[in-house]
């Protein structure tokens, strides 16, 4: 039987592991002293293991390279994932937005059923095994250490005889395939440090950098310190380019968090999905982006002066502070009438149509600059990495090197919240096992 080495044991690794041992046998190469250490912490702790969509809709929230994961999913849809792992004696549960989850909450039941099922299989697993280096040897070679296609007046095709892997220790394991799994560089404290890139790009194959994404904005901090910890919900935000005002790069309608340094939360996590273009790979905008919060989208801008105007009559001797305390949550009080240019303590009767109006168009488009990202360690993934254009989509072979392929996280795709990016790692995955 053909030998094949996954080299890392996240979500990709591990559903690559089951799936390949009806032809292969299996060895599945960790550097932790645990498998699946992201994937514990995915869905905060709960995994949200895919989406209960169909193939076309995946297809839509695939953020880079879609069309390269039309054969993927298509031999390993969500529906077939759901059925897998109740197959192999998980619970699950489908919750809003189609996401699903296994019935515990507990993302530790994911990894113990996918651990459970390799053992079921006979995979051999090695933990706190680091893989240095990958390279091939080729028929008539007794050793290649270049790991390079031959160039210039050198042979146009030689046979690639089998794969070897160099250990941290500088031992060598041999296979007819191997699998790089290894991730991105999100969450490195999970042990994601781009390393199987490296190698990767040792054997020449080309990159596109890594950038934080579905990951939370850095904004004003003087507006958005005082509301720390404010969770909206029901409020529309939208991206604008300062220098196209009138045309949003992003709209969208849902819920939102405050914290000391920005703005987080699903909304502002999928506008960061959707914008990955307009940052530079260290999370900078590459032009002025300024982000525009509706806090009354249910109310047209006359529905919600109307709304203020019968506020203001029921308190006309109270101070613009109180008047507007069941519009608004307490922390945001002081800074959205501040942004309106009304003094808290000015009493309602002295408030002046200019005021009120200032604060309609406030409520309806509360600015805030986004100066940039925040960093890896708090995106949910790593946008970028191997260039689809390397890769075989019918198998996720490296078109110049036969029985090296990649899957998951390492590859330049990545997908909106919901489930998608997990079902990337299974399907791609899976290609790879066949």
């Amino acid at each position: 039987m053909k030998r094949m080495i996954i080299v890392g044991g996240g979500a990709a690794g591990m559903m690559c592991a089951i799936h390949a041992t009806s032809g292969y046998r299996v060895t599945l190469l960790e550097k932790n002293e645990k498998l699946g250490k992201k994937l514990f912490i995915t869905g905060k702790g709960r995994c949200n293991l895919t989406n209960a969509c169909d193939e076309e809709s995946f297809l839509r929230n695939v953020m880079s390279n879609s069309k390269f994961l039309y054969s993927a999913i298509y031999a390993y849809s969500p529906e077939q994932v759901m059925k897998s792992f109740t197959d192999w004696g998980l619970s699950i549960k489908t919750e809003r937005g189609n996401r699903v989850f296994p019935a515990s909450d507990h993302s530790s039941d994911v990894i113990r059923t996918l651990e459970q099922e390799m053992k079921r299989r006979g995979v051999e697993v090695r933990l706190n095994t680091r893989v240095t280096g990958v390279s091939p040897t080729y028929e008539n070679d007794e050793t290649d250490d270049t790991a390079t296609e031959p160039e210039g007046d050198g042979p146009k095709q030689r046979t690639i005889r089998e794969w070897s892997v160099t250990l941290s220790d500088g031992k060598r394991l041999t296979a007819d395939v191997i699998v790089m799994a290894t991730g991105g560089i999100s969450y490195p404290g999970t042990g994601a440090s781009g390393e199987g890139i490296r190698i990767l790009e040792e054997l020449g194959l080309s990159t596109r950098p890594f950038q934080p994404s579905l990951v939370p904005f850095v904004s004003d901090t003087e507006l958005c310190r005082p509301m720390m910890g404010l969770s909206l919900k029901n409020v529309e935000a939208s991206v604008y380019l300062r220098s196209k005002p009138k045309k949003p790069l992003f709209r969208e309608f849902g819920e939102m968090l405050f914290t000391h340094f920005g703005v987080s939360g699903p909304l502002i996590l999928s506008a960061s999905g959707r914008l990955q273009k307009y940052f530079t790979a260290d999370g900078s905008p590459k032009e002025p982006l300024e982000l525009r919060i509706d806090w009354k989208p249910a109310l047209s801008t006359e529905q919600l002066d109307q709304r203020i105007l019968r506020d203001f009559d029921s308190a006309k001797n109270k101070t613009a502070s109180h008047a507007v305390e069941e519009l608004l949550p307490r922390l945001a009080i002081p800074v959205i009438l501040q942004a309106a240019g009304i003094p808290g303590e000015k009493r309602v009767h002295e408030i002046t149509q200019e005021e009120r109006k200032s604060l309609v168009e406030t409520l309806k488009s509360f600015p805030l600059p986004v100066k940039g990202l925040r960093g890896f360690d708090e995106a949910i993934i790593s946008a970028g990495g191997i260039t689809v254009k390397e890769i075989d989509p019918r198998t996720m072979e490296v078109k110049r090197f036969p029985g090296l392929r990649v899957i998951g996280e390492m590859l330049d795709l990545d997908a909106l919240t919901g489930g998608f990016n997990l079902q990337i790692a299974w399907c791609t995955a899976k290609l790879a096992a066949q």
